[in-house]
């Protein structure tokens, strides 16, 4: 009898051990992909340096890391869509380092630099600017899919640490006195965040045609801007970025017919703001959402 019931223990226990090919088949492979998620790391080592660096009084280098995790925060995207390697894990590590490169960095920094000196006032500046980029980064984490791609809603985080890092790189530069400045750094940072979390509509470029042909002249036009920018960089991302903060506002205005509240903050439910393959899905969501 024990006999009998060893061997039948032995035969469940060999069933249990054998692979199930059905659940192996089903059963998504796990890890991480690992280049895309490795540009993102280096986006994220990029901002904590940029951190770093302005603790230590180095606000060039602070600055030029930001520039370069923008470089990073790119090409992470695109490499993944190019090597197909999308994934929700790499989505969320993404906004992490956003957040971190484009909202704590530049945050940090511009208090380092001028704001450190203003009180109650340079610290509370720096918080409005940390925390726009989290609202930002969450607003666009739920809108991807729904909002027109030809636009985005209030300014993108990058952009809005751009205008930080390049008017610190460029006072930097000159050998200004960033304490001098404080009230004014203050205000283009608060304004800055404000901008981020606002509704004014920016163009994202994503419409243009980089696979296309272009004329021999723009070629020489793109070489002339890469000798610009080796000359000049502090001084031409300023201006580049600046105009690019401003002209959210403006194209807003140009292309409304009457300026309403909607328009600048709060849950923008406007036409004028969405495409009608936007709308359509709009619709659908907030069909399926009853149901």
């Amino acid at each position: 009898m024990l006999d009998y019931a060893y061997i039948f223990i032995k035969i469940i226990l060999l069933f249990q051990i054998m692979p199930n090919k059905n659940s192996s088949e089903q059963t998504p492979t796990r890890g991480i992909y690992l280049l895309p998620n490795l540009l993102t790391t280096a986006g994220l080592f990029s901002g904590f340096f940029a951190v770093v660096s302005s603790m230590n009084n180095h606000f060039e280098s602070a600055s030029i890391a930001i520039f370069v995790a923008m470089i990073f925060d790119g090409l992470d995207g695109r490499v993944a869509r190019m090597t197909n390697t999308q994934s929700e894990f790499g989505a969320e590590y993404d906004s992490m380092a956003d957040m971190v490169s484009f909202g704590i960095a530049p945050g940090i920094v511009a208090y380092n630099w001028a704001l450190s000196g203003m009180g109650k006032f340079g610290w509370l500046a720096a918080f409005v600017f940390v925390a726009a980029a989290a609202l930002r980064l969450a607003r666009f984490n739920t809108q991807v899919g729904v909002a027109d791609k030809r636009y985005f809603q209030g300014l993108a985080s990058p952009a809005a640490a751009a205008v930080i890092a390049s008017l610190v790189w460029l006072g930097t530069e000159y050998q200004l006195n960033g304490q001098d400045f404080g009230f004014i750094m203050g205000l283009i940072t608060i304004v800055s965040g404000l901008l981020m979390v606002s509704n004014f509509r920016y163009n994202s470029f994503k419409d243009v045609d980089w696979k296309g042909k272009v004329n021999f002249i723009v070629v020489l036009l793109i070489v002339l801007v890469f000798v610009i920018v080796a000359a000049s960089p502090a001084e031409l991302l300023t201006t580049i970025f600046v105009l690019y903060a401003c002209s959210g506002p403006f194209t807003t205005i140009r292309t409304v017919k009457k300026l309403k509240l909607e328009h600048v903050v709060g849950d923008n439910k406007d036409a004028e703001f969405t495409s009608a393959k936007s709308k359509d899905n709009v619709d659908k969501i907030n069909t399926e959402k009853e149901k």
